[in-house]
C-alpha cells in the first residue's frame, strides 16, 4: 500500500527549457565528481592515499541535482561516502585532495581524510564516518535557522541503510513536529555496505517512512540529474515556504564496492555491468542534451578539459604539501 502524500515523478520540464548555465552546471559537476572519484580510487590504489576511501561513482546526478537547488547559506550534513556532496556544494578541490592525502593544507589539517571533510564557508557542516550520524545535526541546523527567521533551509543526505537506524526517526519527529526547513535525501543505491536493501528494510520505497512523519514525499530516478532536480526543486520550495520538511528518495546504485577494495562478493558483475550500462547519470545527460540539440559535444568537450586542468592542480598540490607536524597530533581537538 502506498502512502498518500507520496508521489513518483520524472522530470517534467523538456530538455530544452534549461538554460545553457544550467545544463553547463549539471555537465560540470558531475564530471568533476567522477574524474575526482576516478583519481582518488587510482592513487589509493597506488599506496598514495592512506585509510579508506567510499566512492561516489554512479550517484553523481543526486548530488548535482539537489546542490542546483540550494544557496551557500543553505547547510548540507554528509555520510561517509560525501566528497560528490562536498564538490557540488562547492567546496576547494585543492583542499579536498590534500585532506585526502593527509596533508597539513586540507580542510582538516590532514587530520580527519576522507571521511570527515567539511567547509562551513559554503555550508557544508561535514561528511560523517557514523552511518546515520548527520540527521539530527541537521536538524540542529535547521532549528537555528528557523529560530534566526531566515529562508535558509538545510539538507541531510542518507542511504537506504541509514534509514534504518534509529536517528533517522528522532530527527524526522522532531522536524516535522517543529516544522524545521529540513530536506531529507536518501540515496537509495540498493546496498547497505555489503547487505542488499530489501533483506534489512520493510519497505519497497523508503519514502513512505515520510508518511508516519506528515511530511511530503517524492520518488525520482535518482541516475537522471533532471528528475532530481525538478523532485528537489518542489519540495524545497515548500520547505521555504515554512511548511517544514520533506523528503526526496533518489533511486540509484552504487557502482563500486562499500570501500575501495571491497572484494564485492554479494553481488554478481554482470548486475554491476548492466547498471553501467543501462543507467549511467553522465551517459544519459549526455544522451539526452544531444538528442535534444541543446548542448553539443564540443561544449562537453570543453567542459572535460577545464575538468582535467582542476583535478590535476589538485592533485599536484596535495602531493606537494607538506605532512602535519608531529606536534600537532594534538591541536584542533575538544577537550
Amino acid at each position: 500500500m502506498e502512502a498518500p502524500n507520496i508521489v513518483k515523478m520524472s522530470a517534467e520540464v523538456p530538455v530544452e527549457k534549461y538554460e545553457k548555465e544550467r545544463l553547463a552546471f549539471f555537465y560540470e559537476t558531475m564530471f568533476k565528481i567522477r574524474k575526482f572519484e576516478r583519481t582518488v580510487e587510482e592513487k589509493f590504489l597506488g599506496g598514495e592515499i592512506p585509510g579508506f576511501v567510499h566512492l561516489y561513482i554512479g550517484e553523481e546526478a543526486v548530488a548535482t541535482g539537489v546542490m542546483a537547488n540550494l544557496t551557500a547559506k543553505d547547510y548540507i550534513e554528509s555520510t561517509h561516502r560525501g566528497h560528490g556532496h562536498t564538490i557540488a556544494k562547492g567546496a576547494d578541490l585543492n583542499r579536498m585532495m590534500a585532506e585526502i592525502y593527509g596533508k597539513k593544507t586540507g580542510y582538516c589539517q590532514g587530520k580527519g581524510g576522507s571521511m570527515h571533510i567539511a567547509d562551513f564557508s559554503v555550508g557544508m557542516l561535514g561528511a560523517n564516518g557514523v552511518v546515520g550520524g548527520g540527521y539530527n545535526l541537521a536538524a540542529g541546523a535547521a532549528l537555528a535557522q528557523k529560530l534566526q527567521g531566515k529562508k535558509d533551509i538545510s539538507v541531510v543526505f542518507f542511504g537506504d541503510g541509514a534509514s534504518n537506524r534509529g536517528t533517522f526517526h528522532e530527527a524526522a519527529n522532531m522536524a516535522s513536529v517543529w516544522k524545521l526547513p529540513l530536506l531529507f535525501v536518501c540515496e537509495m543505491n540498493e546496498y547497505a555496505s555489503t547487505t542488499p536493501y530489501r533483506t534489512a528494510t520493510a519497505v519497497a520505497d523508503i519514502a513512505q517512512r515520510a508518511y508516519g512523519y506528515d511530511m511530503p514525499g517524492i520518488i525520482v530516478d535518482g541516475n537522471d540529474v533532471f528528475s532530481v532536480y525538478e523532485g528537489a526543486k518542489k519540495l524545497i520550495e515548500h520547505i521555504r515556504a515554512g511548511n517544514g520538511p520533506a523528503f526526496l528518495e533518489c533511486k540509484t546504485y552504487r557502482v563500486k564496492g562499500h570501500f575501495v577494495g571491497d572484494p564485492e562478493k554479494y553481488r554478481t558483475r554482470e548486475e554491476v555491468q548492466k547498471n553501467i550500462d543501462e543507467r549511467d547519470p553522465i551517459m544519459f545527460f549526455e544522451w539526452k542534451v544531444t538528442q535534444a540539440g541543446v548542448y553539443g559535444q564540443e561544449e562537453m568537450n570543453a567542459v572535460q578539459a577545464k575538468v582535467d586542468a582542476m583535478i590535476a592542480s589538485a592533485l599536484k598540490f596535495a602531493q606537494e604539501s607538506p605532512e602535519p607536524a608531529a606536534s600537532e597530533l594534538f591541536t584542533d581537538l575538544y577537550v
